[in-house]
């Protein structure tokens, strides 16, 4: 698996321009990660519950969470921030996220071996 965080300044609005501090995320995955993920029907699986900086209140959470099918094919995830701090946070959050998906993915490779204890 390879990842690939960048760190870009937006400006939206019409009339009242505010800068925002967009996320983009792209994961390269390896064909037998990718065989893993399909296999075992893990495309669905909520990774990150998150709510961008442009988020309306009645907003559903639903909307905006990150999932592995979001991450499937070098397809790039992008995610607004309202402060650089947040930012670099987020991108915190993700590493250490990305890095329990990779241990969750190897766990899923195999079925577990016969286990035998003794007390």
């Amino acid at each position: 698996m390879r990842v690939s965080i960048q760190h870009h300044t937006v400006r939206k609005g019409l009339l009242f321009k505010t800068t925002y501090h967009e996320v983009h995320l792209t994961v390269a995955f390896t064909h037998e990660e990718k065989h893993i993920i399909r296999q075992r029907n893990l495309l669905k699986t909520k990774l990150v519950d998150r709510r961008p900086a442009t988020a309306k209140v009645d907003d559903r959470d639903e909307k905006f969470e990150l999932r592995v099918e979001h991450l499937m094919d070098g397809r790039t995830d992008r995610f607004l921030c309202a402060t650089p701090s947040r930012a670099k946070i987020y991108e915190d959050n993700l590493l250490a996220m990305l890095g329990q998906m990779k241990l969750w993915l190897d766990d899923n490779a195999d079925t577990a071996d016969r286990t035998v204890v003794e007390f």
